[in-house]
């Protein structure tokens, strides 16, 4: 897996919403940046490495791949500023399925 985590940031501001956590630096690889928006501020850092794995995986494979995160459900769709948003299946609660991701990635966020 590429290793781009001297490469690429993951930078966050704190809105009325939420967090916007987005990626600085795929687009060096001709990737598109990632972005989640709205994310509760307690979820803040478990989402940031949530992002950084995302990118990980898109720098890895140089595009979007069939399954972005092994063993987890997640769509990647095409956000309005030309970044892709890590969402849930359709049928799936956002806030319900952001603490499952970072539960399911890094267990040790349990304690």
């Amino acid at each position: 897996m590429a290793d781009v985590t001297s490469e690429v940031r993951v930078v966050g501001a704190e809105g009325p919403d939420g967090l916007t956590l987005r990626t600085l630096g795929l687009a060096a690889r001709d990737l598109p940046e990632l972005r989640a928006d709205g994310v509760p501020p307690y979820l803040g850092q478990g989402w940031a490495r949530v992002l950084a794995e995302l990118a990980k995986r898109l720098a890895a494979a140089g595009g979007i791949p069939d399954e972005p995160l092994p063993g987890i459900e997640i769509r990647l769709t095409p956000a309005g500023d030309g970044t892709l948003a890590p969402v849930p299946p359709d049928d799936r609660d956002l806030a319900a399925w952001r603490r499952d991701v970072v539960l399911r990635l890094f267990p040790e966020a349990r304690t």
